[in-house]
């Protein structure tokens, strides 16, 4: 998706971990293995473009998993409010040397490993255990590995 501001703008990551592996996807543009997820889009709030990411690039619904963190509820008020699922890291990243991203990391426990690759999205999609994001030769940002990791941990 296009960006919505010219200097930085808001994504969305999920790190799904099913029985002891986090799942990443082999992103065809980027060339490198990424957790699921994307732009936060014009009109929507972060728990709707977590779910729209996640069900866009791995078929999983929001049945599917269980966020970690989430929460207490808001009742309804005069203003409306609505409690977001809160991301477990925030960080800020360098997309390129006029734009940056806030990521808003999110730990998620999938009730199921059964996936389906977005073609268009990604070469490939994989569950990675902590030895395998260990492995040098893995095209992923250093970050990557590290949430990965910690949400691995997490889980276990």
């Amino acid at each position: 998706m296009p960006h919505i501001h010219e200097l930085i703008d808001f994504v969305v990551n999920a790190f799904i971990v099913h029985n002891g592996r986090v799942l990443l996807v082999d992103h065809r543009k980027i060339g490198q293995w990424l957790a699921p997820g994307g732009h936060v889009e014009l009109g929507e709030d972060t728990d709707e473009a977590l779910f729209r990411e996640i069900t866009e690039e791995t078929g999983l619904t929001p049945e599917d998993v269980e966020t970690v963190g989430n929460p207490p509820t808001l009742s309804q008020d005069a203003f409306e409010s609505k409690s977001l699922r809160t991301p477990r890291w925030v960080d800020i990243h360098r997309v390129n040397d006029r734009h940056r991203h806030v990521g808003l990391n999110y730990v998620l426990r999938a009730r199921t490993d059964a996936v389906r690759l977005a073609p268009a999205e990604h070469h490939e999609i994989r569950w990675f255990s902590l030895t395998a994001l260990g492995d040098p030769t893995l095209r992923t940002p250093s970050a990557i590995r590290f949430y990965g990791r910690e949400a691995i941990r997490l889980l276990s």
